[in-house]
């Protein structure tokens, strides 16, 4: 299939919030004290700095889940960032079109959303 035929697809994602995101708290920050204080470049910085951790191992779609579990802003980093299938529509444009985009096991560049910025794994 080509990736513009593709009706969905499933992605595990890493997620990084900061003071500017649409809702800045999370389940490892619930209250947002930290999250109100990191600023977007500092959100950058932490998240490229767990992608090139991730792309230096020998198995980077396992350290990718290892490290969504531990450091992502999203509630499904107890699913190690999987979020599971969805369709064109059902996430934030720049999200669904970088999944949409990139081949099944790759990781993006860094996607930015109103939640924060990601890097993502394309599963399926």
């Amino acid at each position: 299939k080509s990736p513009a035929t593709e009706m969905s697809v499933r992605c595990s994602h890493l997620l990084i919030k900061h003071q500017g995101s649409r809702r800045p708290a999370s389940w490892k920050d619930e209250s947002g004290a930290e999250i109100t204080k990191r600023t977007k470049d500092a959100a950058i910085k932490t998240l490229m700095a767990h992608k090139e951790v991730i792309m230096a191992d020998a198995n980077p779609a396992k350290k990718f889940g290892e490290l969504a579990a531990i450091h992502s802003d999203c509630s499904s980093a107890k699913q190690q960032g999987d979020l599971g299938p969805f369709e064109k529509g059902q996430m934030q444009k720049p999200f669904e079109d970088a999944t949409f985009a990139i081949a099944v096991g790759a990781i993006s560049d860094m996607v930015d959303t109103d939640s924060g910025v990601h890097i993502i794994l394309r599963t399926a």
